[in-house]
This record gives structure tokens, sequence and C-alpha cells, in this order.
């Protein structure tokens, strides 16, 4: 599992092992099963900051981000 938090794209990478070696038919069952419960885990993090910077957008095309100032 992972232990610290990952960018987003560090995740995507992450991911992307994970799906590689799930994919590997010699891939023992208890590894499998540890990669499946990290790649979840990676993907819960991954959509929650993709709908975090989703908001951020959001907020700064309707002028309400606190750090938008008018020029």
């Amino acid at each position: 599992m992972t232990k610290q938090k990952q960018s987003y794209e560090q995740a995507l990478t992450r991911l992307e092992e994970i799906i590689a070696l799930l994919e590997n038919e010699k891939t023992p069952l208890e590894d499998a099963m540890n990669y499946y419960a990290e790649g979840v885990t990676l993907l819960k993090e991954s959509n929650e900051k993709l709908a975090a910077a989703e908001q951020k957008i959001q907020a700064v095309n309707l002028g309400t981000e606190p750090d938008n100032q008018s020029k």
C-alpha cells in the first residue's frame, strides 16, 4: 500500500505499473490482491485530487477564487 500521498502524475504512473502487474499471468494471487488494493487506494486519491482541481478551476472562472485579484 502507499504510505505517503503522491502527486497526481506519480499516482497515474504507479497505476499503469499495477495494471501491467495484474495483467501478467505469472503474478501470484497474493501479490495481485495487494496490487489491486493499492490501485484502489491510488484511484480514490487521484479522483479526489481531480475533483479538487475541477472545483478550483470553476472558482477561478467564476471569480470566486480567494487569490483572484482584479487588475
